[in-house]
């Protein structure tokens, strides 16, 4: 007789921050610029952790990228900044190994007096440039110090919305921002979810407020306004950024587990992930986006090496639940920053 895995009948729960925080051993920094209309989100791990990439958008923008494949020297990673700024915004990543090297933390062969470690900061960034804010910064932009700030500020919650490196975003025609969302399984493994919306797509229907994630809703996290009853033509692209420019447009994401997972099985997790923002945005990946999907692992919980794969496809299966939730959050609890004159999802008409 085949026993059912315990996640075939049992049923998971909403984090207690329900925030990519409520996997131990991490913390979330973020700073942001309102005359510039920009920002960094920063993910500080309590020690470095595996981590794996999938990009599956046509323009992306990332650092430190290739240091993630398994069969390179480094197979840990010290923090992670995702940042708007476009190419600019690659440099938070500089001021996050600064800050880092300064206190001792990186990657070294050997200890050397006097020789900092090299921190290793993937990074991945979001085209906000041409949102209204004030890019006049001529020989220094603002990302290297917003990196530091972001990272100095690490801790246990994760402000929504219009924050960090969701400031300046826009979610196809809507404002976007940060979201965050979190699931810890039947078998008490937690999976939590942080994602800058900035996307091509639309997060809702056709002249509908409802989200496109609404199946995957837990309680009234987003509103609660259920299932849109809309069909919606294929070519159907209302709501969506109409006139798209390369690398105007990019979802950045961090999905974590404290499962320890290696690699190569993080890598097929972030593969999975990305099921998530085609639940949540439409269309998604296009040659206009640079969707990004990083994935790490604190380690903090043991796994058995009997039904191993079983658990890394479970575990790949909720993080896409859990950050479609995440994308809806982030657009539901956007404001308008100091004189910006986006469409808020909240002033939308009521949906029929």
């Amino acid at each position: 007789m085949i026993r059912s895995p315990a996640f075939a009948t049992a049923r998971g729960r909403v984090g207690d921050k329900n925030s990519l925080t409520d996997v131990s051993g991490l913390r979330v920094g973020q700073a942001q610029d309102s005359q510039v209309r920009t920002g960094v989100t920063v993910i500080l791990p309590d020690s470095p952790c595996p981590c794996a990439v999938d990009v599956r958008g046509g323009g992306p923008g990332t650092r430190e990228t290739d240091a993630l494949n398994s069969w390179n020297l480094v197979h840990r990673i010290d923090a992670l900044t995702l940042s708007g700024g476009s190419v600019y915004g690659l440099a938070a990543a500089d001021g996050v190994a600064a800050w880092l090297g300064a206190r001792g933390r990186g990657f070294a062969m050997r200890s050397v007096k006097d020789v900092p470690p090299s921190p290793i900061v993937p990074a991945a960034i979001l085209y906000d440039l041409d949102n209204g804010g004030d890019k006049r910064w001529g020989e220094t932009p603002p990302y290297r110090a917003l990196g530091m700030e972001a990272v100095s500020r690490a801790g246990p919650n994760v402000a929504l919305g219009t924050q960090g490196a969701g400031y300046g975003a826009m979610a196809g025609r809507l404002k976007g921002g940060i979201g965050s969302a979190s699931w810890v399984t039947p078998e008490g493994y937690t999976i939590g979810a942080i994602v800058a919306t900035n996307s091509l797509g639309a997060v809702t229907p056709p002249h509908d407020r409802r989200f496109w994630a609404a199946p995957f809703e837990q309680g009234q996290e987003f509103g609660g306004l259920g299932i849109s009853p809309s069909l919606v033509a294929p070519d159907d692209w209302t709501g969506t950024k109409l006139d798209p420019n390369p690398r105007a447009n990019t979802t950045l994401a961090c999905i974590a587990t404290d499962a320890a997972l290696d690699q190569d099985e993080l890598k097929r997790v972030a593969m999975m992930a990305q099921d998530g923002l085609a639940r949540a945005i439409h269309p998604i990946h296009s040659p206009f986006d640079g969707d990004t999907i990083f994935a790490l692992a604190t380690g903090t919980r043991s796994v058995a090496s009997e039904g191993r794969a079983l658990l890394v496809a479970h575990l790949g299966s909720v993080a896409a639940d859990v950050l479609s939730r995440a994308v809806a959050r982030g657009v539901y609890q956007a404001t308008q920053p100091p004189g910006g004159n986006a469409t808020l999802w909240s002033n939308l008409p009521a949906s029929p």
